[in-house]
């Protein structure tokens, strides 16, 4: 008589351990249903399709190195109704990844640009796509850090490799001829090969003077804008609302200030 743990030394031996979870469950729907005998496999099999498309999802996920595991489904259009949620779902479809398109996230501080490029990250993984998000400060830390040591090109091609590189917090501050130039590298290569979601808390047409040279910013910004999704995000910052319960009245009123002028770049 056949017994479950001879079964599970055959499945092991096939590297199909991950039916060991359902075959008692999936055993025991058979009999009360008086399954066929193809239709029980096809169960099993369905369960460990399923099984392997969401392992493979989590890997993705997981190298991608996201800061937040973000759902668009969980963001807070309400909030601030100006933000284009028709437009962000459709982003999120991925049609842009297919096109090597590239998605400009741009508003104030705290509206939920960061948030956003994370989900659009998380929905492509789910779609079978190779990720990368990093803050553009530390990408250029490691490319600098190349230079330094030799490994530049093996470093760069980190970046360059996934469907999708998110570079959070682009244009936060001047850049140095050597960090221009890192960025053009990375945008020049990646232009109609891959796609970029770029976070920034600037419009575009104010990022040129942030390059030291005017003919750097113009061939990198005309290939980063030439193939972009530009989406402007305005509102209120979110941040107000997950603040400390405990701050005194005094701390509030005066951070509310702050805030209140959302709707505007910075």
């Amino acid at each position: 008589m056949t017994t479950l743990p001879v079964i599970e030394t055959r499945l092991r031996q096939l590297k199909l351990s991950g039916m060991l979870e359902a075959i008692v469950a999936r055993a025991d729907e058979a009999r009360r249903r008086s399954l066929d005998p193809f239709e029980f496999i096809l169960l099993l099999l369905d369960d460990e399709i399923a099984r392997r498309d969401a392992d493979a999802v989590a890997r993705r996920i997981r190298q991608a190195r996201f800061e937040d595991l973000c759902d668009l489904r969980e963001f807070d259009f309400v909030f601030n109704p100006e933000i284009p949620k028709t437009r962000l779902w459709e982003l999120a479809r991925g049609h842009y990844l297919d096109e090597h398109a590239s998605v400009l996230l741009c508003g104030p501080t705290g509206v939920g640009k960061t948030y956003i490029a994370q989900a659009l990250g998380v929905a492509a993984c789910r779609q079978g796509r190779r990720v990368l998000f990093t803050k553009t400060n530390a990408f250029l830390a490691d490319l600098a850090g190349g230079r330094a040591d030799g490994s530049w090109q093996p470093r760069l091609r980190r970046y360059l490799s996934p469907e999708l590189l998110i570079l959070d917090d682009f244009a936060m501050r001047d850049y140095t001829l050597p960090q221009a130039e890192d960025l053009y590298e990375l945008v020049s290569r990646r232009y109609r090969r891959g796609s970029l979601v770029v976070t920034m808390h600037r419009e575009p047409k104010d990022l040129y003077p942030l390059f030291p040279s005017p003919v750097v910013a113009e061939a990198l910004l005309d290939r980063l804008l030439n193939s972009a999704h530009v989406i402007t995000m305005l509102g209120r910052s979110y941040r107000p609302q997950q603040r400390p319960a405990d701050l005194d009245s005094g701390t509030k009123k005066q951070l509310q200030r702050a805030s209140a002028g959302g709707g505007k770049f910075a």
